[in-house]
């Protein structure tokens, strides 16, 4: 074989390797999402889904405290998110937070040896303290994009300080001065946009910022829509990003029949949208902020700080962690407020032993009992069947804003939904005796929120 021929088949056999390298070997598997003929499937491989598996996996939730204890604001200083807990459970939930973030450094991640733990000496306990603010509110304002199932710190640090999928404003590569090294944004390999030559940082103008997304339009001439191909563009690389963090296709969202029908869309699609709202919030209410509170080593090239996007969370599938739900072992991280303590029985209920079993809140003009507080409620069920001798006083609470008279009959029905759900755990009708509602007095610790709700009192 000449030395020519030689090199030809080498090269040829050099293609052949890049060629099926870029495929994946089979089995490869499909999932129809719409109506046949319409192509929309998504495209799997099992092997890479074991892998994504193993790697979503949720740590297991440490047991619920045992309901007793005086709040944690009545022992530690400088508690300003968690301090409606009683101590044990502050003790569970900072035990688990350590887990879920710096299980290498532990609490000396955020609190300085030798110094008391109220202080804020380190930076990571002002960020700490932020991000469960932050997490409250998504998981209490932002139920459209994360329903029933919220997030957890471990949702996007995988026990790690800093998540794995975060994101700063991006310079570009270096080029020529003028315009013959002007890019425009674009033209530069960018992993985030799948290698291509879409824009490099979809990120700012759709996450950051509030620009429209927009691509086609709804007439056969672009009457209405006057976006050009270069916003386009971003909005495709955005789709891109998207798609590549939640590891689905456009099928995932869209109808192929029809991508700008809202109507012919999957449910996913309202979903998502909702994600791109909770993210820019994210960023502009949490994560800008909180730049001039980091040390310079933690800015981007540009001296911003650390931002989030679709990969934060969802790390390259559907739903996070498979969806799997860590919120309903921490309500604590929900934003609802589910005291289940032991309290000083209130004056109006006399001697009563035992104290308050459960205090239950309710939303702003609603009776429905949420899964918190039916934890709550089988928590003061067991209490109650491992004391024979006791009952249970069910005193519903409201204010008198707005209409006294309707105030008082919504506290009546909030006991009554209190009362059925003791009877469905187990508890007999004759150990549960209904109080009368009441007003909360004017200025009384809580709020707005301790005026929604129904105590549970153990009585003889």
């Amino acid at each position: 074989m000449s030395a020519r021929l030689q090199r030809s088949v080498t090269l040829v056999a050099l293609g052949v390797a890049l060629l099926v390298a870029g495929c994946e070997r089979p089995p490869v598997e499909t999932l129809q999402r719409g109506y046949r003929g319409l192509g929309m499937v998504e495209v799997f491989n099992p092997r890479a889904e074991a892998v994504l598996v193993s790697q979503n996996q949720a740590p297991a939730s440490i047991p619920a405290a045992a309901p007793g204890g005086p709040p944690a604001s009545a022992v530690f200083k400088n508690v300003q998110v968690l301090k409606d807990l009683s101590v044990p459970e502050l003790t569970r939930t900072m035990v688990a937070m350590t887990a879920w973030v710096a299980p290498d450094q532990g609490c000396a991640y955020c609190h300085a040896a030798g110094e008391d733990l109220s202080s804020d000496s380190l930076y990571t306990k002002v960020v700490a303290r932020r991000m469960l603010q932050m997490t409250r509110h998504i998981n209490a304002d932002w139920k459209a994009h994360v329903a029933d199932t919220g997030v957890t710190c471990f949702t996007c640090h995988r026990g790690q300080p800093v998540p794995s999928e975060v994101w700063f404003k991006n310079p570009g590569p270096a080029t020529a001065q003028g315009v013959a090294g002007n890019r425009a944004g674009q033209n530069a390999p960018s992993p985030q946009v799948g290698l291509t030559s879409l824009p490099y940082d979809p990120f700012t103008p759709f996450l950051n910022q509030s620009n429209e997304i927009r691509v086609v339009s709804t007439t056969a001439l672009p009457e209405e829509n006057h976006h050009s191909i270069k916003q386009t563009e971003w909005t495709y690389a955005l789709m891109m990003h998207m798609s590549q963090s939640l590891g689905v296709n456009c099928t995932y969202c869209h109808n192929s029949r029809s991508f700008v029908s809202w109507d012919a869309s999957t449910p996913q699609r309202a979903t998502a949208w909702y994600a791109i709202r909770t993210v820019r919030d994210i960023n502009e209410q949490y994560m800008d902020p909180l730049a001039s509170t980091l040390p310079p080593g933690r800015h981007g090239p540009l001296g911003d700080g650390p931002k989030v996007n679709c990969a934060t969370c969802h790390q390259g599938v559907y739903k996070p962690l498979f969806g799997a739900n860590m919120i309903k072992d921490y309500p604590e991280l929900s934003g609802v407020v589910i005291k289940a303590v032991a309290e000083p029985a209130p004056a109006s209920a006399g001697a009563a032993p035992g104290g308050v079993l459960a205090r239950i809140l309710f939303e702003t003009g609603k009776k429905d009992l949420s899964p918190e507080s039916m934890k709550a409620i089988d928590a003061a069920a067991a209490a109650l069947k491992g004391n024979a001798g006791l009952k249970v006083d069910l005193s519903g609470f409201a204010d008198k804003t707005g209409n006294p008279s309707a105030n008082l009959e919504l506290a009546k029905q909030r006991a009554f939904a209190v009362r059925d759900a003791l009877k469905a755990a187990g508890v007999a009708d004759d150990r549960i005796v209904l109080k009368k509602p009441e007003f909360v007095v004017a200025g009384a610790a809580g709020g707005d929120a301790e005026a929604r709700r129904v105590d549970l009192v153990a009585a003889k």
